[in-house]
């Protein structure tokens, strides 16, 4: 009989093509109307257009590097230097938190069976192991609701520079770089092992199958096998995060692979561990924002809804690309890249300091 757990895994898994589609067009038919519009000279302005376009490229960052672990802040930053948006400052603070809601949306569409515990087509022993799995995000975001609260303003008045964010991104792609390299090394020990006469009650492993070998590696394959203690021990390093250029996901990811979750195991649940954090800090802002009565023009609607719709979208391509890549990869990569950018931050604003820019 098929393991239930890797029934929802193999749904959860493969790619629902048509819904990443469907995102893209719909973000095709929005942008078709607000150009119609510009031209027809009725409700959309240049003026929007250009600001909707700098939403645009803003939402496509933020989906694309919320997810991959390479820091959104240490993309933005860079972005921010070359597209200032012309809109309150207010409405800025509101526009950089909320726009990640595009991001947790896509998390929820691509994961909606793994996450939904009440699903027709799962089994008694599913939906209590997606329950217990949510218990362990509710476990894992403890930390970050108490602690990251607490520290956030005073990090960001002491530490939101450029050069804290280039260090995170070196330091971190090198952590990434030295894990995954004592992975291999761990890997090939294992591969070795399996190609040795065995015991009959050894366990089995496929040296040519990737998820195999990660399955000896690690404790946790699924997050369907998180613990509380593991979960607790992810959400202390998800704190972490709230240093800037850290990445969330970077942090989270170090540190399930640390605590034995597979690849795939950390990636998801670090995408799980985002949406009750990103998505009340997203409320908790625009509740803010709205109670201080203050009120948006129309170039600022326009913005946040094509930020948070390119946000949406772009973030289920990255979702997909990620969980696809690590199958049959490493973070190392990912390592090389935050080194390269973290350089390029530095390089940037370190000429402008001097003057040469």
């Amino acid at each position: 009989m098929e393991n239930p757990r890797s029934v929802v895994r193999s749904r959860t898994m493969k790619p629902s093509t048509h819904r990443c589609v469907g995102s893209l067009l719909f973000v095709v038919h929005c942008w078709a109307n607000c150009i119609k519009h510009s031209i027809e000279g009725k409700r959309m302005s240049p003026d929007i257009l250009i600001e909707a376009l700098k939403a645009l490229l803003l939402g496509i960052t933020e989906g694309i590097t919320e997810w991959l672990p390479i820091s959104s802040t240490g993309h933005m930053i860079l972005v921010d230097e070359f597209v200032k948006l012309n809109v309150s400052d207010k409405f800025l603070e509101l526009f950089l938190v909320v726009i990640q809601i595009g991001s947790i949306m896509a998390v929820v569409v691509t994961f909606w069976h793994k996450l939904n515990p009440v699903s027709r087509t799962k089994d008694e022993t599913e939906r209590r192991n997606t329950w217990h799995m949510w218990g362990m995000v509710v476990i894992g975001s403890i930390p970050a609701a108490v602690l990251g609260l607490a520290l956030d303003d005073w990090v960001h008045d002491h530490f939101y520079n450029a050069y804290t964010v280039a260090a995170m991104l070196i330091l971190y792609g090198v952590i990434f770089i030295v894990l995954e390299a004592h992975n291999r090394k761990r890997a090939r020990a294992v591969i070795e092992s399996a190609e040795q006469p065995r015991g009959k009650h050894a366990r089995k492993i496929d040296a040519s199958d990737p998820e195999s070998v990660e399955g000896a590696l690690f404790r946790v394959t699924d997050p369907y096998d998180m613990d509380w203690k593991t979960a607790l021990k992810i959400g202390f390093f998800e704190v972490l995060a709230i240093v800037p250029g850290t990445s969330r996901s970077g942090a989270t990811i170090i540190g399930g692979m640390l605590c034995g979750c597979s690849r795939t195991a950390a990636a998801e649940f670090t995408f799980f561990l985002a949406i009750p954090v990103m998505f009340g800090w997203g409320m908790v802002k625009a509740i803010k924002f709205f109670l201080a009565g203050i009120a948006m023009t129309q170039v600022e609607i326009v913005v946040l809804v094509v930020g948070i719709v390119s946000a949406f979208a772009m973030g289920m391509i990255a979702i997909r690309f990620l969980m696809g890549y690590i199958k049959q990869n490493d973070f190392t990569v990912f390592g090389v890249y935050r080194i390269f950018i973290g350089l390029v931050v530095l390089g940037y604003f370190g000429t402008k300091a001097l003057g040469i820019f």
